[in-house]
């Protein structure tokens, strides 16, 4: 592995290079080679935002260990052979400007309502940028037009109700986009043109009350799709005609109530689907079919009564089919002769069930209470 160099200090624009604290322990310093070089071999656009934050409170608690106290009003930053990487969080200032090799930039907690359609200018380098926990309602059309290589945008938990058409015109290299806590009550498949490499999308936690057609047509990427903790009800039916290769789709409390036979068809590579805490009463005969990959599905904590003879034929099978499990728990399954067919299922697949104990027939009378497995397993 290539050898790497960094350094880390407190950034404030007004200091120049030279005043990096040379005088830390020497402790300190090696241990902060070892964490950057660590972090440096990592590819940026796989990071995880919560890796980008834990490396950076892994510093403070150095630097708090070690005695060293940063300046409060100076925003932290790391700086590498890939580029500089500032975190800024109150009480420090935000800067006015910031260093031209910046490729990571986290303002998050400030409380900001708007930032200048300039705030990124002269940054065009940057690959991730974090701006979660602030009370943001809008973005101008060119807040992204300085930064073309931006790989992750995490907007979570601010006010947007909408994006502005144009935001993304710029934006072919955005892998992940991160919208989730905000206030969005509906969405425009235009807000989004101009995404072309998006590989994780996630909109969970607003207000969304339903999707437009075509929202995912251009996005053959996509791996990642969370829609979680939403309002929707139904879901179009072409939803998924466009990503190529989906492995994870999230719609767990929502206030869906039917999951069709079109929905999941164009998705055989799915492999974890998360539909519980619905209102789902109906699952056609085919919802599943072609789903040959699925290593997770979660049913729990919805309206289901009883299942379509042939729903389970696909699922289960393969050497890695549900190989995670799966969920059919705190439903009110009606245990009559409608559910021979999940019976088998579940005999022949028991190792692979969550919360037995919590899933029990709600009927017929002389089965009420009872496990739904032991009720397969008599018949």
């Amino acid at each position: 592995m290539e050898k790497r160099e960094a350094t880390m200090s407190s950034w404030n624009p007004e200091r120049k290079q030279s005043s990096r604290f040379r005088h830390w322990p020497a402790s300190w310093r090696r241990l902060t080679l070892r964490l950057l070089q660590w972090t440096d071999s990592l590819p940026l656009v796989g990071w995880d935002s919560h890796l980008s934050r834990i490396f950076f409170l892994l510093l403070l608690f150095v630097v708090s260990a070690q005695g060293v106290t940063p300046n409060p009003e100076a925003c932290l930053v790391s700086s590498s052979v890939n580029g500089s990487s500032i975190s800024c969080q109150p009480p420090a200032q935000i800067p006015k400007s910031l260093p031209a090799d910046t490729i990571f930039l986290a303002v998050e907690f400030f409380n900001l309502t708007q930032l200048p359609a300039d705030f990124l200018q002269g940054v065009p380098n940057l690959q991730e940028l974090h701006l979660s926990s602030n009370r943001l309602e809008n973005l101008s059309p060119k807040f992204l037009l300085p930064v073309p290589q931006l790989t992750v945008l995490d907007l979570t938990h601010n006010s947007l109700t909408r994006l502005p058409p144009g935001l993304f015109r710029v934006s072919a290299a955005l892998c992940t986009l991160v919208l989730k806590e905000n206030q969005l009550k509906f969405l425009e498949a235009s807000w989004l043109h101009g995404l072309k490499a998006l590989q994780h999308l996630d909109l969970s936690e607003n207000q969304l009350q339903s999707l437009p057609p075509g929202l995912l047509e251009n996005f053959t990427d996509l791996l990642t799709l969370d829609l979680s903790n939403n309002q929707l009800q139904t879901l179009p039916p072409d939803l998924l005609r466009g990503p190529l290769n989906l492995e994870r789709l999230r719609l767990e409390g929502n206030r869906l109530q039917v999951l069709g036979e079109r929905l999941l068809a164009p998705q055989p590579k799915l492999r974890y689907l998360f539909l519980n805490d619905n209102r789902l009463a109906s699952v056609a005969a085919g919802a599943f079919r072609g789903l040959q990959k699925l290593d997770m599905l979660d049913l729990s904590n919805n309206l289901l009564t009883t299942v379509p003879t042939g729903l389970w034929t696909s699922l289960g099978k393969a050497a890695r089919n549900l190989k995670d499990g799966f969920d059919i728990s705190s439903n009110p399954w009606i245990c009559d002769q409608n559910l021979a067919d999940l019976y088998l299922w579940l005999v022949a697949n028991e190792d692979k069930m969550f919360f037995r104990n919590h899933t029990r027939c709600a009927g017929p009378e002389a089965l009420k209470g009872q496990m739904l497995l032991a009720v397969a397993e008599s018949h």
